[in-house]
């Protein structure tokens, strides 16, 4: 394999194709596999690279994850964004962007799934799954809270907040498996449908 040729390219940019590397690498090879040889073959680059720019590879999965948690925000946002400006309106966006590219992809789930095994015995990675579910159930709730209008409690908001993302989280995981009993519009319908019973809008 020829040499990639990384004098001419930005320092940001080497270190951003290993985090890309390393979303690669952890979708097909899980955490296990996930080694320096094995990130820096997929960058196309020598080991030693790695930690010029990362302090080892658990700095280099805690920036993966740090970005995944980015997009995955940043796709919700703009979903909330284009939608009309009623209140029910960009809530219901915001759910369904959770079915949809690129949020819906089941290369994310095999990454995801290597983030969650490590929150119990990684304090950094424990932080930043806190940080990541908690900005999204933060915006979960505001949303939910200006579609209720003043018309709940906080309480209530707040665990209809915690119910509606264990439901959109159960049929994300159950759509990025294989096979699937259902698509990803049904799922759609699903979780909108029990949102507008529980708002009292269906």
């Amino acid at each position: 394999m020829a040499r990639a040729r990384f004098s001419r390219q930005p320092a940001e940019l080497r270190r951003q194709s290993l985090v890309e590397a390393s979303r690669r690498a952890l979708a097909t090879h899980g955490l296990a596999g996930a080694s320096v040889r094995v990130i820096c073959a997929e960058a196309g680059v020598s080991p030693g690279l790695l930690t010029h720019y990362f302090e080892g590879v658990d700095q280099l999965i805690l920036e993966t994850y740090r970005q995944v948690g980015e997009q995955v925000a940043d796709a919700m946002e703009r979903a909330v964004t284009e939608a009309p400006d009623g209140a029910l309106d960009k809530l219901r966006a915001y759910i369904a962007a959770s079915f949809r590219p690129p949020v819906l992809d089941r290369d994310l789930l095999s990454v995801w799934v290597v983030f969650w095994s490590l929150v119990r015995s990684n304090e950094s990675i424990r932080r930043m799954h806190e940080d990541i579910y908690g900005l999204f159930r933060q915006k979960l709730e505001t949303l939910m809270r200006e579609a209720l209008a003043g018309q709940a409690t906080d309480t209530k908001v707040r665990l209809s907040t915690v119910a509606l993302t264990a439901l959109v989280d159960g049929l994300w995981l159950e759509l990025c498996l294989d096979n699937p009993s259902f698509t990803a519009e049904e799922a759609t319908a699903v979780a909108i449908e029990w949102l507008e019973r529980m708002l009292g809008t269906a």
